[in-house]
């Protein structure tokens, strides 16, 4: 046998190969180990990977149950190589699944100096395959034939060889080594996502956090051995680390390297030396291994418009960006756009965002995109770009808010109102991130444009932690302006986010400070509505008195300016104030007057609210069926606007009225529904108001055992909140249900615990009614002295408040208790 004497194997393959003419009988060995094929040996930590593993396993089963051909595409260093090394020599180890051993090359697809042909690679295949120089034909076409009949070879004695084809960049480069033969299956990596015929796509993401701190420790412990106990030692440092490593393995192994360097290196000295996002990439390198070149060679390979664009991204201040925005970037129509942004996704340099048309970079390639746009585009070109992005998103979010808002059509960008909240709801972290970068930019106009826009959809859909951040950085701004106006304007807004998540104190001295700009200038306009917000807040901080100063000032300035839809909304917070203070009659006219401006004016949203709470007086005051039908007009109202919120909070109020008609069923129906709705709109005071009130519909159906769990969460609920009143209500209501359960100390507790609630928040009625409850439980416990205590403790303050019912109760009880005791 010519030219292959020396490559014989005992066991070996026999393959027949054409040679000028003749046919030539080449003995091929009988498996092809990885260390002579150059196939690297995987790397000992490796984690996270689990779930992509097993899936590339499935696909190499044999046909028909195998995929045959698999791609793992991902961003460079996201560890497709690693991925694909272990899962090969996984396979390998498996008896029986490819005898014949595994071909491995790599293509260097994205270097162009290093790159190999198709050409090429076959000929180090066929020679790994043990083929002479001499035999292995010139042209591709030869070769290719050649190779795919030496692996059919394999195949047909039962010798199944896996094809390993690292690092492609192209189609065409990795398809003249795929075997055709559905027997013999490939691994193939590319940061591009291949179209190659019948093959399976993986793409590859990121770590997550856990795996990414475990893969950090790894390959610490590998290099320092398993004392070193640096990463298990520092828990929030690692996860720091990796996080600023954009979860990236490449990123975390260079890390992992540094701090292998210097054993006495800690943690935080690494996190501190990344922090700076302009030194980053700089420092995310040792020796041959470097992020910023890992991305340079996917960078390197973008045409001119690509790359153009790639720059740009950076520029939008949000986590992602939508194909309409990166055309206004880019100064294109949105189809053109589209084309680059596929092109950069395929290249996985971006990756789809959440939904169809959203795209988002990784933190790494966007600090180097970033970098590259600062050294290669003329400031005027990125000052031109950053322009067009923000009278995008000005003008956009005007128009949504004004359509959300009225019903009316400013523009053509949008036709319906579900169409503006969509976009508002896709954009939203780019606007608020938009006003946060204004005043570094110079725009100082940009956030109180956007918090006027805003202000609507904010409140709507409950984003009181994004209307700070927006109210905020209209406050910075209007400073920086020193405009006294755009001050006042910012503080008013801020105040309302702030009430919502009971931020009192902030927002009292934030509407001060607005009333005092206001009142100074003589706009009594402006000072009323402000008073008319301060006055709420007041309530909320049960400063009675304080409130009523406020809102009857409030209702005179806005009466003298005849601005009725804030005379509305003074009355409602005066009738509310009315109703803490159990003035009962006083409180549902003035909610009635405020009713009936409300559809003197049209305004369906605060005729639904102010029903909500008339309904709630209502039923105080036991006129259950008035309760009932003015509570169901609320609820429809909230429905017919489609806000969730609002229908939730009249549905709760509707379960208490079903409670006290008797109709429990429908009462703990109606909770339990309120509380989901509360829950999907991050509302936790109102959730904890609706858990406990669903506690209190299972006691009365003496379903005792069921009400604990919702009244210790609402317990916890306002315990996180702050809410101390509201952290009583639910404890006396825990009480009652443990005392039932035949729990005495547990409801002893409980009801204490109410009661010291009640005192901080100088609440003396409902601390009274807390006495009133301790006192039932303490008496159900033997204890009867304390409970007579706590009865004579009650009595008075009920009286005061004018609480007649509670009152005589726990005078008769008093009276009853003590001619017992003999007192």
């Amino acid at each position: 046998m010519t030219g292959a004497t020396n490559n014989e194997i005992s066991g070996g393959i026999f393959h027949n190969v054409v040679v000028q003419g003749g046919t030539v009988t080449l003995q091929l060995p009988p498996t092809l180990a990885p260390a002579l094929t150059g196939m690297p040996s995987p790397a000992d930590t490796f984690t996270g990977r689990e779930a992509e593993a097993e899936l590339l396993l499935g696909g190499l089963r044999p046909p028909p149950q195998g995929s045959g051909r698999q791609v793992v595409s991902g961003l460079a260093g996201v560890g497709k190589t690693e991925l694909v090394l272990q899962v090969a020599h996984r396979a390998l180890r498996e008896d029986g699944r490819f005898p014949g051993g595994a071909l491995f090359i790599d293509l260097f697809g994205y270097d162009t100096e290093r790159r190999v042909t198709p050409e090429r690679a076959l000929g180090q295949l066929l020679r790994a395959l043990g083929l002479p120089d001499e035999h292995v034909p010139a042209g591709l076409q030869d070769r290719t034939r050649l190779y795919r009949s030496v692996l059919a070879s394999y195949a047909d004695q039962g010798r199944r060889v896996l094809l390993v084809l690292d690092n492609a960049r192209t189609a065409e480069q990795v398809a003249p080594l795929l075997s055709g033969d559905p027997r013999i299956p490939a691994l193939v990596t590319s940061r591009h996502t291949l179209a190659l015929p019948d093959a399976r796509l993986h793409d590859l993401s990121v770590l997550d956090g856990a795996a990414a701190v475990e893969l950090l420790d790894g390959a610490l412990r590998g290099a320092r051995g398993p004392a070193d106990s640096r990463v298990a030692s520092a828990p929030d440092e690692a996860a720091a680390l990796a996080r600023l490593c954009g979860f990236l393995p490449l990123a975390l192994r260079i890390v992992a390297a540094l701090l292998a360097d210097l054993p006495q290196r800690p943690l935080s000295s690494m996190t501190r030396a990344l922090e700076d996002s302009r030194q980053r990439l700089g420092r995310l390198s040792r020796e041959d291994l470097a992020v910023r070149a890992a991305f340079g060679l996917s960078y390197e390979h973008l045409g001119a418009e690509q790359a153009r664009l790639f720059r740009l991204l950076p520029l939008n201040p949000g986590a992602d960006l939508s194909t309409e925005t990166a055309a206004r970037l880019a100064d294109t129509e949105p189809y053109p756009a589209e084309e680059l942004l596929q092109d950069l996704a395929r290249g996985h340099l971006i990756e789809p965002g959440a939904g169809y048309g959203r795209w988002r970079m990784h933190d790494l390639i966007r600090l180097y995109a970033e970098e590259l746009g600062r050294e290669q585009d003329a400031e005027q070109e990125r000052t031109a770009a950053l322009q067009r992005l923000h009278v995008h998103y000005l003008s956009t979010a005007r128009e949504a808010g004004i359509l959300l808002e009225s019903d009316i059509q400013p523009g053509h960008r949008f036709t319906t109102q579900e169409e503006a909240l969509a976009w508002l709801e896709d954009e939203r972290a780019n606007l608020v991130a938009t006003a946060g970068i204004a005043r570094g930019l110079g725009y100082l106009f940009v956030p109180a444009d956007l918090l006027f826009s805003l202000t609507g959809f904010l409140s709507r859909q409950r984003y009181f932690g994004d209307w700070v951040a927006l109210g905020t950085a209209a406050l910075d701004c209007a400073r920086a302006s020193g405009s006294r106006a755009d001050e006042a304007f910012a503080l008013f807004a801020l105040s309302n986010p702030l009430r919502a998540l009971r931020r009192f104190e902030e927002a009292r001295s934030a509407l001060e400070r607005a009333i005092a700009h206001y009142r100074s200038s003589s706009d009594p306009h402006l000072e009323g509505s402000a008073l008319v917000d301060l006055g709420l807040v007041f309530q909320e901080m049960r400063r009675f008195d304080d409130a009523v100063t406020a809102l009857t000032r409030a209702l005179s300035l806005l009466r003298e300016v005849g601005d009725r839809h804030g005379m509305g909304k003074a009355l409602t917070n005066l009738g509310l104030v009315h109703m803490d203070l159990r003035r009962f009659d006083e409180a549902i006219d003035l909610f009635t007057q405020d009713i009936a401006i409300c559809v003197e004016l049209g305004d369906r949203s605060g005729e639904a609210q102010t029903l909500s709470n008339l309904g709630t007086i209502l039923f105080k005051e036991s006129r259950l069926d008035e309760a009932a039908e003015t509570l169901g007009r609320a609820l429809a109202a909230h429905r017919e606007l489609g806000d969730s919120h609002g229908e939730a909070q009249a549905l709760n109020n509707l379960g208490l009225v079903w409670r006290r008609m008797d109709r429990l069923e429908e009462s703990v129906e109606a909770h339990t529904r309120a509380i989901d709705t509360f829950r999907l709109t991050h509302a936790p005071r109102s959730e904890g108001l609706a858990l406990n009130n669903l506690g209190i519909a299972l006691i009365t159906a003496e379903r005792f055992e069921e009400a604990i769990g919702p009244l210790e969460l609402a317990v916890r609920t306002f315990r996180e909140i702050a809410d101390r009143h509201e952290e009583g209500s639910a404890l006396t209501n825990l009480s009652t249900a443990l005392s039932m359960l035949d729990r005495p100390d547990a409801a002893v507790d409980a009801a204490r615990k109410s009661a010291e609630c009640f005192r901080a928040t100088g609440d003396r009625h409902s601390e009274a009614l807390a006495q009133y409850a301790l006192a039932r439980v303490l008496k159900a416990a033997g204890r009867s002295e304390e409970a007579l205590a706590a009865l004579s403790a009650a009595v008075p303050v009920l009286r005061e408040s004018n609480d007649r019912e509670y009152a005589d109760a726990a005078e008769e009880a008093r009276k009853a208790l003590s001619e017992r005791l003999g007192t």
